[in-house]
């Protein structure tokens, strides 16, 4: 039976995913909220980055973006994020 096989059947009588599309999409999302504050930090810097933004709005992005995550990290400084990016 697949990992979170109920939320998987729930997904698919509430849309029109199959069982192997709805599993699929469970994994991402576990995956994507079981991301630590660093690896987030450090992957939308470079996503960001990638679209031109400077750092000044980038970091104060990255902070908003933290404040309203399923679990949030305690609020953290530009200095902060700066040094999970650039150690």
């Amino acid at each position: 039976m697949p990992q979170h096989a109920e939320l998987v059947e729930y997904l698919t009588g509430t849309t029109s995913l199959s069982p192997g599309e709805a599993a699929r999409v469970v994994d991402e999302v576990l995956t994507y909220f079981g991301e630590s504050t660093e690896a987030f930090v450090r992957r939308r810097h470079a996503e960001l980055r990638t679209r031109g933004l400077h750092n000044d709005r980038i970091f104060d992005r990255i902070g908003a973006e933290l404040a309203v995550r399923r679990v949030a990290p305690p609020a953290l400084s530009a200095r902060q994020l700066r040094r999970l990016v650039y150690g």
